[in-house]
């Protein structure tokens, strides 16, 4: 047999005696060979700094203070409606005008979040009115914190700063808005379900007669074989579910207004279908609107120009 051979007596010794080989220095950076590339380096600039090394109190490109001040956000919150359906007005020289007529239920201010709390500034706004019993614990005692009664809705709406932020508890009314400003309509369009290609995309459709027989109303080919890649490319309209998406249109001129109703006619039609929740919100395509002094009463809506 071998004769057996122990390693502690040598692992002792290194131990005790480290090795008094200096490991080697690592190449210049600038010398060593680069991986051939054709993006050119450094295409778009520097990645923009976050912290300021100088101690300046300017905001960095890169921060989230700097961030947010870029931002487009209105200087008000918005307001939660319901869709009534469309009618008209006329003008004085007869043109006629399709309108949305949207009314407000019992719209209050339920909660504020600060950029001290929660990073940014907005207003949760709630609408209609719930049964308690219908509500979870955690929601009542949301509500409660508030001073609201439950509500139907709920929404979050961002303002710019500080000065846009209102107390819970505030009611809304049709007279937030004034006639003749520009507003963004936010809504769940219509569902249609699943569709085929031609409804859903308008398609043209495979030809009616010549050969064609039950495919008259086919997609039609996904994609190439070899030259393709023998896949279906990303993005590829097929068929599918249509609708039930988010919609916003933006600078709706708002026609008429009528307190007493708390009704908003804007101008031309708004996503959704009859009953469906309208956020109605200052549109952030043009300067805020000036709000005169004397539509904000005091205990019903805070319209005070920001």
């Amino acid at each position: 047999m071998p004769p057996r051979i122990s390693l502690a007596h040598y692992l002792r010794h290194l131990w005790r005696n480290p090795c008094p080989f200096q490991p080697t220095q690592p190449p210049d950076l600038a010398n060593r060979c680069r991986s051939f590339t054709t993006t050119v380096p450094n295409a778009f600039g520097n990645r923009p700094k976050r912290i300021s090394s100088s101690g300046s109190p300017e905001l960095l490109e890169g921060s989230k203070a700097a961030a947010l001040e870029r931002k487009r956000l209105a200087t008000r919150p918005g307001v939660l409606a319901i869709k009534k359906g469309m009618t008209a007005i006329y003008r004085p020289n007869g043109r006629r005008i399709s309108c949305t007529v949207l009314q407000l239920e019992r719209v209050q201010v339920t909660a504020v979040k600060t950029r001290q709390k929660h990073g940014y500034w907005a207003v949760q706004v709630g609408s209609g009115w719930r049964n308690s019993q219908n509500v979870t614990r955690p929601m009542l005692g949301h509500f409660e914190a508030g001073g609201v009664a439950p509500k139907e809705h709920l929404r979050e709406f961002r303002v710019k700063d500080e000065n846009g932020l209102m107390e819970p508890g505030t009611t809304f009314s049709a007279d937030f808005f004034i006639e003749g400003q520009y507003v963004d309509v936010r809504a769940n369009c219509k569902g249609h379900g699943f569709a085929g290609g031609m409804k859903r995309h308008g398609f043209a459709g495979q030809p009616a007669s010549h050969g064609n027989s039950l495919s008259h109303r086919i997609m039609g080919s996904a994609g190439q074989s070899q030259g393709g890649g023998s896949r279906v490319l990303p993005g590829k309209r097929m068929p599918g579910r249509m609708g039930g998406h988010r919609v916003t249109r933006p600078h709706v001129q708002v026609m008429k207004i009528d307190k007493e109703l708390g009704t908003i006619l804007l101008f031309g039609p708004v996503p959704g279908p009859k009953g469906c929740t309208v956020a109605i919100q200052d549109t952030i395509l043009g300067p805020p609107p000036a709000i005169p002094e004397a539509t904000a009463a005091p205990g019903e809506s805070a319209v005070a120009a920001a």
